[in-house]
């Protein structure tokens, strides 16, 4: 007799979880592990979002409950954010939610806008939990294909039309997770094109959009006009201000899904900490100063380790905005032997390739998110490892 449901006996093993319990092992036998593997940021919250939260926490009024939507505040902050980076106008009412960070939004997403059997399209290669949202919901899967030939925008072409005719939902995530892609405006305008043409919930997770290098501004879906017809956009503070561990997030655009992600959480929970929903604000509302502090310090990770993969023959593009980079493994190992190999003999953590889809397959993710001093660390015990012996 089982008490699980088949749903949850049938998900596939969480990597990152997995990957967490073999470092606590390695340390546990005394070696000192280098975690590249999630990416968590390791650069601190912004000293001013800390006090708000500290001064609003004092108020007793803000622990009662939040409104179900997200206090005014928060959306406000929220809509002034995208009026700010964007020049994009959204109603506070009925166009803006918060969610208790990024991923739980699209989780419960799924669950508000498909219904059994129900096709998504979904990144490849693209974070896992994209996928995992569908099946908990009782969708369907099918891959969005990207490559490094046209630097990760999706490949429509490679998809066969019934899998479009048969979708309900396409996802996107731009700037990308795992490959660290970029978009530009033309690929929202494609993207919205085929969702009107086909009758779309058009999708884009936009976790990482402050984080950029180089002059690169990553443009919002929203961007393209009428796109709130058919289109919402996810957006998290956890990347940008360092705020993981807060999980406070929104999600902006179609006022009809908005509403209908509204009803399903209101069921299930009442919002976030009314005091985390201010200080959050007070984020939005900043100068982002701190966000540019700290993408310099990303973007001088990110070009260490570029330079140190080129000498060791490893290949992999110059990002121009996210906490990750995206590498090709060595010529005869997979993914995965790669990532052991690290992990076994030089005490590193990456995170295979294939665990964010099949087109994953011979590559490896670099979170940016130890010291510059770790990543010396890291190199040194990658260039005494013999990266041309396989192992199994």
């Amino acid at each position: 007799m089982s008490f699980v449901s088949d749903k949850v006996s049938n998900l596939p093993p969480y990597l990152f979880s997995e990957i967490q319990q073999m470092k606590k092992k390695l340390q546990e036998d005394g070696v000192d592990v280098i975690d590249l593997g999630i990416g968590a940021p390791d650069l601190p919250t912004p000293d001013f979002i800390v006090d708000k939260l500290a001064e609003e926490s004092k108020i007793p009024a803000n622990h009662r409950y939040s409104a179900y939507s997200g206090s005014k505040e928060f959306r406000e902050a929220v809509a002034h954010f995208y009026k700010k980076q964007y020049d994009v106008d959204l109603d506070t009412e009925t166009e803006v939610l918060a969610v208790i960070g990024s991923k739980e939004g699209i989780a419960n997403l799924m669950h508000a806008t498909i219904n059994p059997g129900d096709m998504v399209l979904v990144p490849d290669p693209g974070y896992p939990v994209y996928e995992t949202a569908v099946h908990l919901a009782g969708g369907k899967s099918a891959a969005l294909p990207l490559d490094d030939t046209n630097g990760y925008a999706p490949l429509y072409d490679h998809v066969d039309q019934e899998s479009i005719n048969q979708a309900k939902l396409m996802l996107l995530n731009y700037p990308g997770n795992p490959t660290a892609a970029t978009a530009n405006y033309d690929t929202f305008l494609k993207a919205v094109a085929l969702s009107r043409a086909n009758q779309l919930l058009l999708v884009n997770d936009a976790a990482y959009d402050m984080i950029t290098f180089k002059g690169y501004k990553a443009p919002s879906v929203l961007q393209v006009p009428d796109a709130k017809e058919l289109a919402v956009e996810f957006g998290s503070l956890s990347k940008s201000f360092n705020m993981t561990g807060w999980r406070i997030g929104y999600v902006v655009g179609n006022r009809e899904v908005i509403s209908a992600l509204a009803t399903f959480k209101s069921n299930i929970d009442t919002s976030q900490f009314l005091p985390i929903q201010k200080a959050a604000a007070a984020a939005l509302r900043s100068d982002f100063s701190a966000v540019k502090k700290h993408n310099t310090i990303y973007q001088q990770r990110m070009e260490k380790l570029y330079k140190a993969f080129k000498k060791l023959g490893i290949k992999a593009d110059k990002p121009n905005g996210t906490i990750f980079l995206w590498a090709k493994v060595p010529d005869g190992f997979t993914s995965m032997s790669f990532a052991n190999k690290l992990l076994h003999e030089g005490g590193v953590i990456v995170t295979p390739g294939n665990a964010f889809g099949s087109r994953g397959e011979g590559y490896f993710r670099v979170a940016l998110t130890v010291t510059s001093e770790r990543l010396d660390d890291v190199i040194v015990r990658m260039s005494q490892l013999n990266l041309k012996e396989v192992t199994d």
